[in-house]
């Protein structure tokens, strides 16, 4: 179901990340030499990614979180993918257990300092129904459990305009998650609820919070047949551009209307999104649509992507499809400079300006992906992907640290190798 190497490796591979310990084989047979079993195990993935961006006016990003350094700053940078995670899982008994995972990635402060991915307590109340308390995977998106292990994708990276477009991956809180047959039991199903909350530092004097986050998500598997439909809601607040429209209030109700138009202050935020991973073994094909509103300068978007491959022994090569569009306007005629006092209007012009600014980085993108993965060894990948990016009307698409003299509506080509291993 996770599109390995070939279809045992794949359902090895399922198995083990549902149960979160699915980044070595020793870990299901960490018992001691008496046969016991261990109550504590650990395991570990990583990445050691590079990429090479054409694009000198703006930086290949794969999560605004994570940023990249390909193309402006260097045109090849080893940053935007790679990663190193640990795990140490405990079982106490058949009912009680805990996890922790720490990530090493780029992250805003532009370094690698190790992050708490997820830490939590899981309490099995009946075979069926499990509630975990802690720092949790968000339950959206087909492979949001496991997104950033790479090694459980056939890609380099997620499609970007699907999972940039959400770019936290966890929440603090608790869950449910309640397992349940259909069709004589040939149909599983696993349905969660999730109740959190997440803050995130985006520079010395800004920070992303989401409050009241509620997720609800159900996953089928079918045979070779795997859907995943997910919604959540929260109310956000992100003020990095909070002094733009504090500015814009000072201009009456015409200001204020636009600050609250676009302002990120209380929120409500709502994602929905469903998948498919069609996976018989020699061949894979999955999809996905999903919509974010966000009711401010952050959008509203309808991303999508349709991606298959068919696997020759080891070696597997893949095409992917991507987009995101825009449901709401990318540009916005702001405050009229028209009966402005006359040291009043440059001012107003440059608030337009900035406010237009903020709306051309909502993504308005597709992109081509061809690449290819070997699995060269047990627990060892390699893969190779190009990509065609297309950001379009006047809109940065998924880039960072766009530069003045970008222009929108050229394709941009990033090439991109990655060694994936799990430990």
């Amino acid at each position: 179901m996770f599109n390995l190497i070939h279809s045992t490796t794949s359902r090895r591979a399922a198995g083990i990340l549902i149960g979160f310990t699915f980044f070595s084989p020793a870990i299901a047979q960490s018992g001691a030499d008496d046969g016991t079993a261990r109550p504590w195990t650990f395991a570990g993935y990583g990445s050691l990614g590079v990429v090479h961006s054409s694009e000198a006016a703006a930086d290949f990003s794969a999560n605004v979180i994570n940023p990249g350094s390909a193309g402006h700053s260097k045109s090849t940078s080893y940053d935007v993918d790679s990663r190193l995670a640990g795990q140490i899982n405990y079982t106490l008994d058949a009912d009680w257990s805990a996890v922790v995972q720490v990530v090493s990635e780029r992250n805003l402060d532009h370094d690698f300092s190790p992050a708490i991915e997820w830490a939590n307590v899981k309490y099995r109340v009946t075979p069926e129904l499990a509630v975990r308390l802690g720092r949790i995977a968000l339950p959206i998106f087909l492979i949001g459990d496991y997104r950033k292990a790479s090694y459980a994708l056939p890609w380099v990276r997620p499609p970007i305009e699907v999972y940039s477009a959400l770019p936290i991956s966890n929440s603090d809180g608790i869950d449910l998650s309640y397992r349940w047959r259909a069709g004589a039991g040939a149909v599983n199903n696993i349905t969660q609820l999730s109740f959190g909350r997440t803050s995130l530092p985006i520079s010395q004097t800004a920070h992303a919070r989401a409050r009241q986050l509620t997720g609800l998500s159900n996953t089928t598997t079918a045979g070779a047949l795997t859907v995943r439909a997910s919604v959540m809601t929260t109310t956000l607040t992100v003020d990095i551009a909070k002094p733009l429209f504090d500015a814009f209030r000072q201009f009456g109700p015409g200001g204020a209307a636009l600050a609250d138009q676009y302002d990120v202050a209380n929120k409500r935020t709502s994602v929905g999104a469903i998948g498919f991973n069609y996976d018989p073994g020699n061949w894979f094909l999955m999809g996905e649509v999903g919509r974010m509103n966000a009711r401010s300068f952050l959008g509203d978007k309808t991303v999508s992507y349709l991606s298959g491959g068919y696997r020759w022994g080891s070696v597997t090569p893949y095409l992917t499809y991507s987009n995101a569009k825009s449901n709401q306007a990318t540009r916005d005629p702001g405050l009229p400079l028209t009966g402005l006092p006359p040291q009043l209007a440059p001012v107003v012009n440059v608030l337009n300006s900035q406010l237009n600014g903020l709306l051309s980085k909502i993504s308005v993108q597709s992109t081509v992906s061809a690449g290819v993965r070997w699995d060269f060894s047990r627990d060892r990948s390699l893969k190779l992907q190009y990509d065609r990016l297309s950001p379009r009307n006047g809109s940065s698409g998924t880039l960072i640290n766009v530069q003045p003299d970008f222009q929108s509506g050229h394709p941009i080509h990033a090439v991109s190798a990655m060694l994936d291993f799990v430990f």
